[in-house]
């Protein structure tokens, strides 16, 4: 049994931090794009619009019936070879397409959850006044909505920081890809994945305090 070359992974530290911001700006901007999308598909839902609310129940079942990575192959390899015009596209546009699709299907229906679970008596309220539904979702229903989805939504930005590892099956050089071809070179795979994981391990730790410190900022609000 050999020890665990320490030395080499002191040495990997600023190679791996290197990609850092790479996998950072993969999930961020998926996770906005994801918030956008989600929100339009919960209100799609709550209104019940006709034909709409179908496709987009469709669209909800299938991204979370299927693998991240299976979706992600299908828009990289698969898509390309029906349309043409995607063939341009670079492997990390694809990890954020796909991780907006993939995220946005379950963030939808946390969202529809808390829309749902907003007072009747307040969407009564401000239909009796004149408010239209738009109106009514805009300044009433979503504001309350979105305190009360938000530590379930940290939890999927989450799981999307740890998801972009996904994207080294991509051909992008994020951290796990970094790890895969330094691992690759040297052979020491232990090494190299676990402190990859440790990398992992620590920004996920960060954004858990300021989701803590989040849900009792939003505890207080309510208690308000």
């Amino acid at each position: 049994m050999r020890p665990l070359d320490i030395a080499y992974m002191w040495e990997l530290v600023p190679v791996i931090a290197g990609y850092i911001p790479l996998t950072l700006f993969m999930a961020v901007i998926a996770m906005a794009a994801a918030l956008v999308l989600a929100a339009l598909l919960a209100v799609v839902r709550v209104l019940r619009i006709p034909v709409v609310d179908r496709v987009v129940a469709v669209f909800i079942s299938f991204f979370r019936g299927t693998p991240l990575l299976v979706q992600l192959f299908l828009f990289y390899y698969g898509l390309p070879q029906m349309l043409s015009f995607l063939t341009s596209i670079d492997g990390v546009t694809a990890a954020i397409f796909g991780l907006t699709l993939h995220f946005s299907a379950y963030m939808a229906e946390s969202i529809r959850g808390a829309i749902l679970g907003v007072d009747r008596s307040q969407w009564e309220a401000a239909q009796s006044i004149g408010m239209t539904r738009g109106q009514l979702l805009r300044r009433i229903i979503l504001p309350q909505a979105a305190r009360v989805a938000a530590p379930t939504l940290m939890n999927y930005f989450i799981d999307m920081i740890k998801s972009t590892s996904l994207a080294f099956t991509l051909g992008v050089t994020e951290m796990m890809g970094a790890a895969q071809k330094e691992a690759a070179g040297s052979f020491l795979y232990l090494e190299a994945f676990l402190l990859v994981a440790l990398f992992y391990w620590a920004i996920v730790e960060v954004l858990s305090v300021g989701q803590r410190r989040m849900e009792r900022h939003l505890g207080k609000a309510v208690a308000r």
